[in-house]
């Protein structure tokens, strides 16, 4: 592929925010997106359904459980959602971009496809705007409630509340840091603001769901399991009678969602709740369910998948480590991280780039492997200490 990748098996698509400057590199990371192209990273999965749902229509993967695929204008071009049989209506899991043309096709799958029964909840994953984009709108249409995680609800709340203004300080301070030039930091200033263009404006109260509950949906309960590292507090929903897992963007088949430090936070360390989610999915999910994913296919072989995530990640710390041993800027570490140069002149792309390395980076420091100093030039470099190891850690060990 054309694309970015990643030099481990976790990829994000760089191109599909690279090609579409409404969606900002600094507050959108919502686009995930390119193969897991390492042979030791590849798990052996199995995809039951020849092929998704056509445009307008639905596929029944489980008794009252059905398949929903929205286009998107992107390199990554589709999002799956998911209708549950809620008795007199269906609840909704993920809702689409908010745009023209996904509403139409809502509009057409539920007078049609869906039985012309009302919406009787929507169930937001998380708060990236392919996912939650017309969330406010189907819950305003039907007098639904929208049921979320606090986190990802109040996040998103904040975040479209910052569109349309220009770039803080802070923000410029952060990108600086890592090494940016003064061009690429100007091109920041001109692409910020537009997270909320995607979302339309949610519902001024929700129903909250946390990690562990039980929720029942029509015939059958599922139970909440969060995650974390790709958003604050990503919910996936566990149907053990049904063996399935509506899995979000927490676990992807064929590509793997993306984990960045961003200016809001910029001592974060979401890599740790990535890894840690990685095995706390492998220890409350049981192997044998169907997983419904956010992007590319229903799949089985959860734990063979969670594996490969985990071990990747780890094979990507320990170049990085290797990367380190000198002092390194961020815009100096992307050889160890990404198959492609990242050049400057590139906004999205650099600033997806940068997110992630300083994940990685700052989670080394979490670890008390790395240090990080910041020059007199305002720009930090990051160095191995002395006394750090550079092990491969076991797949699926929290890093």
């Amino acid at each position: 592929m054309a694309c970015c990748e990643r030099r481990t098996g976790v990829a994000v698509d760089f191109r599909a925010l690279r090609d579409n400057a409404a969606f900002q590199i600094e507050e959108v990371n919502a686009m995930d997106g390119l193969p897991d192209n390492e042979p030791a990273t590849k798990a052996r999965l199995v995809y039951p359904f020849e092929a998704p749902p056509e445009r307008g229509t639905t596929m029944e993967v489980a008794p009252g459980v059905h398949w929903i695929r929205m286009p998107m204008p992107f390199a990554l071009n589709h999002i799956n959602l998911w209708a549950i049989d809620d008795g007199d209506g269906w609840a909704l899991v993920d809702t689409g971009l908010r745009s023209e043309e996904t509403s139409l096709l809502w509009r057409e799958l539920l007078a049609n496809a869906l039985g012309a029964r009302p919406v009787t909840r929507v169930f937001g994953t998380h708060m990236h705007p392919d996912h939650i984009g017309l969330a406010g709108w189907l819950t305003r249409k039907f007098n639904a409630r929208l049921w979320m995680t606090s986190l990802e609800y109040l996040t998103c709340r904040v975040m479209v509340s910052d569109s349309g203004r220009e770039a803080p300080p802070e923000a410029i301070q952060f990108y600086r840091e890592a090494g940016w030039g003064e061009a690429a930091l100007e091109t920041y200033r001109a692409r910020f603001g537009n997270f909320g263009k995607y979302i339309h404006p949610l519902p001024d109260g929700y129903r909250r769901i946390e990690d562990g509950e039980q929720i029942v949906i029509g015939r059958h309960t599922w139970r909440v399991v969060v995650g974390n590292g790709h958003s604050p507090e990503h919910a996936c929903l566990h149907c053990p009678e049904l063996k399935l897992l509506i899995s979000g963007d927490q676990v992807l088949p064929r590509i793997s969602s993306n984990v960045s430090v961003y200016p809001t936070e910029p001592d974060a360390d979401p890599m740790s709740g990535w890894l840690a989610s990685i095995a706390k999915l492998k220890r409350e999910v049981p192997d044998d369910v169907l997983v419904l994913p956010a992007h590319n296919e229903c799949f089985r072989g959860l734990h063979a998948r969670l594996d490969a995530l985990a071990a990747g990640q780890h094979r990507a710390l320990d170049r990085l480590r290797n990367a380190i041993v000198e002092p390194k800027r961020v815009v100096d570490v992307f050889s160890a991280l990404f198959k492609r140069p990242i050049a400057e002149s590139d906004a999205a792309l650099l600033g997806l780039a940068t997110g992630e390395s300083i994940a990685s980076l700052n989670h080394l420091i979490a670890r008390g492997e790395a240090t990080r100093q910041l020059g007199t030039d305002g720009v930090a470099t990051y160095r191995l200490l002395d006394s750090a190891t550079q092990p491969l850690q076991p797949p699926g060990t929290p890093g």
